[in-house]
């Protein structure tokens, strides 16, 4: 048995689908939702490393410019960043990770990344050992903005417009930010401790289980090719985000895991009923604005009629 197969016995991480829940009513949708979290927890296990990883590598490699931005002179705040992420995944998954020196080995894919290369951006090596995109963000007089990022598995966000905007430019076209969120999300980036990471989630339906969308929420997108049997095709994304300050250069590092489970997973929830039902309560719920940033306009209906059959068992 290999690092990745022993890994995956360890954890619970996708056995069950839908690891993290956001519309089982406990939260409205379009709410900061910010929550402590426990240092410990920062990356979550992933069962499915070693394919993720190979996906990102891929990226990086072919798509770079689209996947990675960095401005100049961030490349300290970028091994700060690195430096946690791999004292974060040493301590808490050695089975996973072996650390000589400064040559990190992920085992489950057998790659080594010598944390010394200069000629390598920190955040490119910080991407290909964890599955969790990473934004750093620094002060500036107009407030924190976005300065280096790998983000390899976008909600459809296009890191390429949005590279170097500040915290209000990358949430203008969020339902309610400037109104109600744009005063509070600027007060937690200016007062977030060190030692108080804060962690939220949010969810989205696609029509697909790609990790990868750089396109941005205000294009079209591809969605279903049958309607009224969407059970099949239909996927709801889950994005875990984390926010915490570091402790050397007071910038802001954020990061992001993808969660993917099918329409059909709720079927295999022991409580995918209600889960569904409460899906379908929060998507009628939406305000014609909060239906278009989700890309759901065209197809709100259909998608509720969807949930509604399967939280009648049917």
């Amino acid at each position: 048995m290999n690092a990745a197969e022993k890994f995956a016995d360890a954890v619970t991480d996708d056995a069950i689908p839908f690891a993290h829940t956001p519309f089982d009513g406990s939260r409205k949708a379009f709410a900061v939702g910010l929550a402590p979290l426990d240092p410990d927890a920062w990356i979550e296990p992933d069962r499915q490393i070693a394919a993720r990883l190979a996906e990102r590598a891929a990226l990086l490699c072919e798509k770079r410019d689209v996947v990675l931005r960095e401005e100049p002179g961030t490349r300290t705040s970028q091994r700060e960043a690195l430096d946690l992420v791999v004292e974060h995944v040493t301590r808490r998954y050695p089975e996973l990770y072996r650390l000589e020196g400064r040559r990190l080995t992920v085992l489950p894919t057998g790659r080594s990344f010598d944390l010394e290369d200069a000629s390598e951006a920190p955040l490119a090596l910080a991407g290909q050992i964890v599955t969790d995109d990473l934004l750093i963000l620094t002060p500036s007089p107009a407030g924190y903005r976005l300065v280096a990022a790998v983000l390899c598995f976008p909600s459809s966000w296009s890191l390429a417009e949005r590279f170097g905007q500040t915290l209000d430019g990358l949430h203008e076209s969020v339902p309610g930010y400037q109104s109600k969120l744009a005063r509070v999300m600027n007060r937690i980036f200016d007062n977030l401790k060190v030692d108080q990471p804060v962690w939220r989630v949010n969810w989205s339906i696609y029509p697909d289980a790609q990790l990868h969308h750089p396109e941005s929420k205000e294009r079209p997108r591809h969605w279903f090719e049958d309607p009224a049997n969407l059970a099949p095709e239909a996927f709801v994304r889950v994005e875990r985000q984390t926010l915490r300050r570091m402790p050397e250069s007071g910038d802001m590092l954020f990061t992001v895991r993808i969660h993917v489970d099918p329409f059909d997973a709720f079927r295999r929830h022991p409580d995918g009923r209600m889960l569904a039902a409460s899906l379908r309560e929060q998507i009628l719920g939406l305000d014609a604005d909060q239906l278009a940033y989700k890309a759901m306009t065209e197809h709100r209906d259909a998608i509720a009629a969807a949930l509604e059959r399967i939280a009648r068992g049917d």
